[in-house]
């Protein structure tokens, strides 16, 4: 299944353009700061579906419903974990289950 264009941001990286997007409203679990935030990207212009890349990150999501103060989730961090995936074997382009990327170093769940 394709990410939702609407709410997607494209990004280019090394010359192959992505789509990437942070889901709206925090799952029970992020809304509670009980797990992190996690993103998904895709290509972009591929009309054939491929692998997607999910990416959890370590800091909780930005509409949690504790007020707890969130980074916002920049184009640089985006293109890094793209790279990042890549260097460990994922493969947009082949079709597949969804390629788990963890990046939750430092998280702490609220109690």
């Amino acid at each position: 299944m394709a990410l939702n264009k609407k709410g997607s941001r494209r990004i280019t990286v090394d010359g192959a353009a992505y789509r990437w997007r942070i889901r709206r409203k925090p799952s029970y679990m992020q809304g509670l700061c009980w797990t992190p935030l996690a993103y998904a990207v895709e290509l972009a212009d591929d009309d054939r579906p491929g692998r997607k890349l999910v990416v959890t990150i370590g800091q909780p999501h930005p509409s949690n419903w504790l007020g707890v103060e969130a980074e916002p989730v920049r184009p640089a961090c985006v293109a890094a974990s793209i790279r990042e995936a890549q260097a460990q074997g994922w493969d947009p382009a082949e079709p597949g289950s969804p390629f788990l990327l963890d990046q939750t170093a430092g998280f702490i769940p609220a109690p």
